[in-house]
């Protein structure tokens, strides 16, 4: 007897069937993958359905191979090289509204492919964070102008979870270049026409200074009016050519990663999908995460010399591959004790995952173990059973390690590894798993104090250093191409200050908007947070009453179930679902049986219930002041 067919299967062949049609590329290959989706030439990558197919994911899958298939269909990248400018800020504004010109022509022709195109855009836009914006600098342009670009193309309003930061830039966008704006319509199916409107809009808003002179060179665009244009483009329209062909060859192996900047899914922040305000008035959200957070009486002092980062930026690749074959040295040592653990959670799960049977049925498949009883009483009724698949909620963990200077040497390299061994048990169980570190860029303060002296010392200045916030494996990174990554806890001189609290709040942000039904967040930190730089000026309890009152507001408020382990250090006084270890040797049993407890069926809701436990020999131990 054959084995069933996946679900998903049928799905997926119909998806490519649609992309090939919709872009009229017979050729065309579709991949479905965990990797970010990306179009190159004539390969697709799709984000990975469930073997449930749940709808709103099913929805998300069909509008990023529309997105695409209209892309191939409706996109020349001769034309938009030739229009493109070069600022970054202009680059991006610009290509977010070509890619909204390409999905309006889909949306227009086929009501199915626009609600799939308008669930796709609005995942992607919430990962990014729009949705929580509530200022302008949080709100990034060219996200805006794509969707009022798709609002006057289509007449579809933006989703509603978008529509309050898209309201923070209309009046200026409306005010400065909605003539030319509504002017969009008209050339819809004119790629060049509607690339040239386009770049008349980044002028009215200021953002055209850089473009204007190189449209000069390159496009042949006049400055001041249409006639001027037309001269320029006569008389520069063989360096033009050459021009848009070397562009042409040097965006080929980029063609991709611009393709995909409207489709890639990064997630990053909090949860916001109540009701959005009217009338501008802030929305009221107290069942939200930090919706308060204002409150708190938490201040930074400032942002711009804070980084999220990815580790492989942080180190040559030569360094990188070094540090990681030391890091392979070590797993040696212990990945048996580890491994026998992790092997003991794959079963969990892949036993939650497989088909189970149903008992005591009047029909179906005879139950040998009933056989004593059909021979005493051959009419006994409830003596089948019946094969059925079991229910596996698509899950995504998230490992935040404290990579702080008092885990230098044994405990981080024993993080390291179990963070390892994990990720890869947890990936052959379909569970997605995001490795994430937090640590400061400079001892002292760095940059943020040297600012704050400038500014002449004012008084409560708040958090006072240089946040480090580094991604090791992305959540829809393969274990493959990330394994190198956590050889960089082994580099002297990363390892610095930590400040907990803003840590936690990133780490959540980045893992709530996943499109996973359930989403748990590990912390494993060895002690208090701590910034010399920061306490010198504030209270010397002020990192770590923000560090609860986030603890409080996920833990009471969020989606997302929160766990931590503490090295040496009793993490039960601030979070719920605990454990204390002494060693950092014992931590690979911890982070496992923890797992493991979250996974068993039984046990899946009790982590916001069960009060804090400490595995045994653990106790009290303060934090190392010597790092």
């Amino acid at each position: 007897m054959s084995k069933p067919e996946n679900p998903s299967e049928p799905f997926k062949r119909a998806v490519t069937a649609s992309v090939r049609a919709l872009s009229g590329e017979p050729e065309m290959e579709v991949s479905f993958s965990a990797e970010p989706p990306a179009l190159r030439g004539l390969k697709a990558r799709l984000p990975l359905p469930s073997r449930n197919l749940p709808p709103h994911e099913v929805a998300i899958v069909r509008g990023a191979g529309d997105a695409y298939a209209l892309r191939k269909a409706h996109h020349e990248d001769r034309v938009h090289d030739q229009f493109r400018p070069q600022s970054a800020d202009a680059a991006a504004v610009f290509e977010a509204a070509e890619q909204a010109r390409v999905e309006a022509i889909g949306s227009l022709a086929m009501k199915g492919v626009a609600g799939n195109l308008a669930a796709s855009l609005e995942q992607r836009l919430v990962q990014r964070g729009l949705a929580k914006a509530r200022v302008k600098a949080d709100a990034p342009i060219a996200d805006v102008l794509g969707l009022m670009v798709r609002e006057k193309l289509t007449g579809e309003a933006p989703p509603e979870a978008l529509k309050y930061a898209v309201d923070l830039w209309r009046p200026f966008i409306e005010e400065n270049a909605g003539k030319d704006l509504e002017k969009l319509t008209t050339s819809i199916r004119d790629q060049a026409a509607f690339a040239k409107l386009t770049r008349t809009i980044l002028k009215d808003l200021k953002l055209g200074d850089e473009m204007t002179e190189e449209g000069s060179d390159d496009t042949g665009e006049g400055e001041d009016s249409e006639n001027s244009e037309q001269q320029g483009e006569e008389q520069d329209s063989e360096s033009e050519s050459q021009s848009a062909e070397a562009d042409m060859q040097e965006a080929e192996g980029e063609e991709g990663e611009d393709s995909e900047t409207e489709m890639r899914s990064e997630q990053t922040d909090e949860l916001s999908d109540a009701e959005e305000p009217q009338d501008g008035a802030k929305p009221q959200r107290p069942e939200q995460p930090f919706s308060h957070a204002d409150d708190w009486g938490y201040k930074v002092h400032t942002l711009q010399f804070d980084e999220e980062i990815h580790a492989d930026e942080l180190c040559d690749a030569e360094e990188l591959s070094r540090l990681r074959t030391f890091l392979d040295q070590q797993l040696s040592a212990m990945s048996s004790v580890v491994s026998r653990l992790a092997n003991k959670l794959q079963r969990l799960l892949m036993a939650q995952q497989n088909r189970t049977w149903e008992f005591d049925i009047e029909e179906g498949m005879l139950d040998a173990s009933r056989l004593p009883r059909i021979i005493i009483d051959p009419m006994y009724p409830l003596s089948y059973k019946r094969e059925k698949d079991m229910t596996f909620r698509d899950t995504v963990v998230t490992l935040l390690l404290d990579n702080s200077g008092s885990m230098r040497g044994r405990p981080i390299m024993v993080a390291a590894m179990c963070a390892d061994i994990l990720a890869r048990t947890l990936e052959r169980c379909a569970v997605k798993t995001e490795i994430l570190g937090f640590t400061t860029r400079a001892w002292k303060g760095g940059q943020s104090r040297e600012h704050w002296i400038a500014a002449g010392k004012p008084p409560h200045p708040g958090r006072l250093n240089d946040l480090r916030h580094i991604v090791y494996k992305a959540a829809d990174e393969p274990w493959r191409r990330a394994r190198k990554n956590l050889g960089l806890m082994m580099r002297e001189g990363l390892l610095k200050e930590n400040i907990d609290g803003e840590a936690l709040m990133w780490a959540h942000n980045r893992i709530v908007h996943r499109p996973e039904q359930r989403k748990i967040l590990m912390v494993i930190s060895d002690g208090a947070p701590v910034d010399d730089s920061t306490l010198s000026v504030n209270a010397g309890n002020y990192l770590e009453r923000h560090l609860r009152r986030v603890i409080e507001e996920i833990e009471e408020k969020s989606s997302v179930e929160l766990t931590a382990i503490g090295i040496g250090h009793d993490v039960t006084r601030y979070y719920r679902k605990a454990v204390t270890i002494v060693d950092a040797e014992q931590l690979g049993g911890a982070m496992t049986e923890q797992l493991i407890g979250l996974f068993h069926e039984e046990k899946g809701h009790e982590g916001h219930t069960r009060g804090p436990k400490r595995m045994a020999g653990a106790k009290h131990a303060p934090r190392h002041a010597a790092r």
